[in-house]
């Protein structure tokens, strides 16, 4: 899913953590889109193939190619019923393995921020796509609190660690969204605010799901001494929405782009 880092490696601990999530944001996110069927998709930074299998499942497309960095990400989508359909392959979101003009829309769903160099790849996105189509993406607003892992965060911090936001997370506010695609010279560009529930039957499983996957954030729980994690298990005890069924449940937001390509 990313550029270069190595702790999206895991497919499966991505998918425990993260593809429920995915899977929710992009449903708002492909409504919003409102796109006819049998269109040909571009999927970048598709990781586990979870919003991959929404642009089957709900967008009926006519074809799916889908690439991310990670060869351990493409072999995990590789396994999943999505690739009977579409092409799972490693590609680089700054170079795309496609010819110009080969999709009717290109999408990327929670990546921007990882990338290097977002305009270069919103460029490649408008090069792949025909004139008159779509490009889009959609991210957690990190800066804004509206990441799933945010309640894991506080609690960090609550314990004295500052959790330094990666240099990336600047673009996943929606104004900044804006200027990307606008600098980009897309016609009718649009932005909006998506806004999910996460949910966990307890606090054993939001536990597990929450720090299934070495991310920067679990990454300073695991430099951390026993006694330090459980005074972080004891704040997200006392602080998580819990109802008397022991349920937790809470917001998490993410901003959205869209564009046409010029022609």
């Amino acid at each position: 899913m990313t550029e270069t880092q190595g702790f999206f490696t895991d497919g499966e601990a991505y998918e425990r953590m993260m593809g429920r999530w995915s899977r929710a944001a992009g449903e708002v996110f492909l409504d919003w889109l409102k796109l006819p069927p049998g269109l040909r998709w571009a999927d970048i930074g598709c990781g586990t193939g979870a919003f991959t299998k929404l642009l089957l499942d709900r967008c009926a497309p006519r074809k799916v190619r889908a690439v991310d960095p990670s060869a351990d990400q493409i072999a995990f989508a590789r396994t999943m019923p999505a690739a009977k359909t579409a092409n799972f392959q490693v590609g680089n979101a700054q170079a795309l393995p496609f010819e110009a003009g080969e999709f009717d829309a290109a999408a990327m769903a929670l990546v921007i921020t990882f990338i290097s160099d977002p305009a270069k790849a919103l460029a490649e996105m408008k090069r792949v796509v025909t004139p008159g189509g779509t490009v889009a993406t959609y991210v957690w607003d990190f800066t804004n609190g509206g990441s799933p892992q945010q309640p894991l965060r506080e609690a960090i911090e609550a314990n004295g660690v500052t959790v330094v936001h990666m240099q990336g997370h600047e673009n996943s506010k929606r104004e900044a969204l804006d200027r990307i695609f606008n600098t980009a010279s897309l016609d009718d560009v649009a932005t909006r605010m998506i806004e999910i529930e996460v949910s966990y039957a307890d606090f054993d499983a939001y536990w597990e799901g929450q720090t299934a996957l070495a991310n920067t954030t679990v990454q300073y729980l695991r430099k951390m001494s026993a006694p330090e994690v459980e005074r972080v298990k004891a704040h997200l005890r006392e602080h998580l929405p819990q109802d008397r069924s022991g349920r937790i449940a809470y917001k998490a937001r993410a901003s959205a782009a869209k564009g046409r390509v010029p022609g």
